[in-house]
């Protein structure tokens, strides 16, 4: 056999199962694939084949020794192209291994029948049978109906479950059975026959589950070597990523594997923006980040940065430069820009004032701002929070700057009607705050944004000249033309990459799409409008950036557990949500393959009793690192009384500022904005009580100003579903008094 060039691959599955295995073997299997590499047909490495039924890739199964006690087991898919599928005990039996092509996604699968089985005759008889005064024969005993009856075999497959499964499922008759059974099936079948047990139609699930994997062309299942190519088959092939795999780092596994229409989605070639939605922890900022480096891969040579990787904050930006670096390293990060929004604003507005001082305060300030100015104008017809939306979102966000203008200016989503004589009033009261503001040598971000939106378009407008010039002189520059720009003008970015598309404002968008030329792939957005936390809605398509035809969703959560994800979507019950583009968002699909406990339901009579029992259930938890904890609550306040009844008994607590923890040890406790795009193992949600959440004020809206107050509502559900579905494994939900009207659906289970 020719060893010049032998391929090692590692299935997903088997990542999972090497998680499980001792150290020791973990190690001894790294050495394994070097050896393996090196020459497949050494002496120590005891390669041999295994034998198998006649059937479809016949005859492929081998194994070869890890050391004494372990045995890895491979497909051979070509002379010199190997796959590990699992990694055994030498003892235990591979007479019920199953393997092969699924003939929907044309991805390579393996099962060990004897485990699936195992599991789930474990799930049956941890299931509780109902009492009796006296025992009862198999034939008194009601037999309950299969969970899948209504589907015939035919009709499974062709969603894509595993054919040597079909046989496991007809015999499930709990959902805890149904468990056993995913957890060691392939993943698309635990999607599908969850997606199915859960009340999804055969068609439904057809369109949301199988579909978006489904292979585009016809399957050969004998074509080992085609189909281990294919998204479906997630492996793994370099040292590297073979050895993240066999550390176990769980945070190492999202970027070792993509699944099939995440890899799409990352290598899809665009004609222009582009948009990918989804439910939390369907890995969107994942598909961010393999967007951005397949786009660096794309670039030629260079030392240039031409690909911007943006976000909505400084924390999520740092977080995701880290995650940038762990993904490809310092010549990666060469290439490509990091930096917030508000951040890269900033800058343009420095480089085009140079001698500004001033200070730019945020939106807790700027209302303070306001709520100052109107007291000292004895001005009661108005409420600061109106006024400050009114400026933020109309004035500024439509760039308004004469009262002509505003006069005309559209409010869409804005709520109560105001009529000429109020715009006039509200109008001299924008302009004696901005005015109060030069004063005071202070700025807020809406204004940096839509100065920096001003002076990018100005920019664009010039390189546009310059190319129509370009063009008449039959391809030659103009150096006059040029002259006084500060060097050749160009568009800052080739490719820009947006992580929380959700939550920018106007001003954002339209200084981004002055700064990349409208071309192919230009601009690759990510966001859930379900997690909007802010109040900037946005159309796309108004602010130049046209997603049509060009949007995609995610719906498979790989952090939630489906009860978590099921009480969070009860929380946003009765709400439409918009998708960026003047259109109706959906969670259609949303769904997870991963297990657990219902959410706790904790009620106290009062905010001191709930403290107890919160450190009362912090302190029962103390089989994980205190910060692998988070305990969310509406208001600063309250964050910090929770650390004091923590303090109290012995526990150390570490709140989440603006910049994140302040500190590295001890229970995370912040308000519900702080919690976006982090995750905890157990997560407590304090104070949801009505008055809280929402808020009373957001109540006294409803008689006053009903569109704003369904808006305000809206906002409030966002920021408690970003809270609940931070959780991993456990989340636990406190309130005092009356609990908030958005537990009604779970306290109804």
């Amino acid at each position: 056999m020719n060893t010049a060039s032998v391929t090692l691959r590692l299935l997903d599955k088997a990542d999972k199962e090497i998680l499980k295995l001792p150290r020791t073997v973990k190690g001894a299997l790294y050495d394994f694939q070097h050896k393996f590499k090196a020459n497949p047909q050494a002496t120590g490495l005891q390669l041999k084949q295994l034998k198998q039924p006649a059937g479809a890739g016949a005859g492929k199964l081998w194994s070869a020794r890890v050391n004494d006690e372990y045995r890895a087991l491979l497909l051979r898919l070509a002379d010199n192209d190997w796959l590990i599928v699992s990694v055994k005990h030498r003892k235990e039996a591979y007479d019920r291994l199953a393997y092969g092509i699924n003939q929907i996604t044309g991805g390579i699968e393996y099962v060990d029948l004897e485990v699936v089985e195992e599991s789930v005759l474990r799930r049956t008889a941890a299931t509780p049978s109902a009492t009796a005064p006296r025992p009862q024969t198999p034939a008194e005993l009601p037999q309950p109906e299969p969970l899948f009856a209504r589907f015939s075999d035919q009709q499974l497959t062709e969603l894509g479950v595993a054919e040597p499964l079909v046989p496991v499922v007809r015999t499930l008759t709990t959902e805890d059975q149904l468990l056993g059974l995913v957890e060691y099936a392939p993943q698309l079948t635990g999607e599908i026959l969850l997606s199915l047990f859960d009340g999804k139609s055969y068609d439904d699930v057809l369109e949301q589950v199988t579909a978006p994997v489904a292979a585009p062309d016809p399957v050969d299942t004998e074509d080992f070597q085609a189909a281990a190519e294919r998204p479906a088959t997630m492996v793994t092939t370099t040292d590297e990523a073979l050895r993240e795999a066999l550390e176990g780092e769980d945070f190492g596994r999202w970027k070792v594997f993509l699944h099939p229409t995440q890899s799409r989605l990352v290598e899809r070639d665009h004609s222009g923006p582009a948009r990918v939605g989804g439910g939390p922890g369907t890995g969107k900022t994942i598909v961010a980040l393999h967007r951005v480096k397949h786009l660096v891969e794309q670039l030629p040579p260079g030392r240039s940065k031409p690909v911007l990787l943006t976000t909505y904050n400084k924390n999520l930006a740092a977080d995701l430069r880290a995650r940038l670096l762990e993904l490809g390293g310092e010549q990666l990060l060469s290439r490509v820009e990091i930096s917030h929004v508000d951040q890269l604003a900033l800058r343009v507005v420095r480089e085009a004032e140079p001698g500004s001082a001033k200070q730019t305060i945020d939106d807790n300030q700027v209302l303070r701002e306001w709520r100052s100015m109107l007291d000292e104008l004895d001005e009661t017809s108005w409420d600061a929070e109106f006024l400050h939306d009114e400026w933020t979102q109309v004035i500024l966000g439509q760039a308004v700057v004469s009262r002509t203008e505003y006069f005309r200016a559209r409010r869409a989503g804005r709520g109560r009607n105001v009529t000429r004589a109020e715009r006039a009033d509200i109008w001299q009261l924008a302009e004696k705050f901005t005015q109060r503001l030069d004063r005071l040598g202070r700025q807020t971000w809406a204004q940096v944004a839509e100065r920096a939106a001003r002076l990018e378009m100005e920019r664009e407008q010039r390189i546009q000249a310059v190319e129509r010039q370009r063009a008449e002189a039959g391809g030659l520059d103009n150096i006059h033309l040029q002259d006084g720009s500060a060097g050749w003008l160009r568009y800052r970015y080739r490719h820009i990459v947006v992580d929380e598309a959700q939550d920018l404002r106007p001003g954002h968008w339209k200084m981004l799409r002055a700064m990349v030329a409208r071309d192919r792939n230009d601009i690759f957005l990510v966001g859930d409008t379900h997690q909007r936390i802010y109040n900037n809605q946005v159309t796309l398509g108004s602010l130049g950036i046209n997603i049509r035809g060009r949007s995609a969703k995610l719906t498979l959560s790989y952090r939630t557990t489906r009860q978590i994800l099921g009480s969070a979507l009860g929380v946003l019950s009765g709400e439409t949500f918009d998708d960026l583009d003047g259109n109706h968002e959906t969670l259609a699909g949303y769904r997870s393959v991963l297990s657990g406990a219902l959410p706790e339901l904790h009620p106290s009579t009062d905010w001191e009793t709930e403290r107890g029992a919160i450190a009362e259930l912090v302190s029962a938890w103390n089989d994980i690192p205190l910060e692998q904890i988070a305990i969310c609550v509406p208001t600063n306040a309250m964050a910090q009384e929770v650390a004091v009844a923590l303090a109290q008994s012995g526990i150390r607590a570490v709140e989440i500022g603006p910049d994140g923890p302040r500190g590295d040890e001890g229970v995370h406790i912040g308000t519900m904005f702080r919690f976006k795009g982090l995750e905890y193992q157990r997560m407590i949600i304090a104070g949801v009580s009505e008055g809280l959440v929402p808020r009373s004020a957001v109540i006294q809206m409803q008689h006053t100003d009903a569109l704003r107050y369904r808006r305000e509502l809206q906002r409030a559900r966002s920021l408690l579903f970003v809270a609940a579905t931070r959780s991993r494994d456990s989340l636990a939900i406190f309130w005092h008094g009356t609990h908030s009207r958005f537990l009604d659906p779970l306290i109804s289970q």
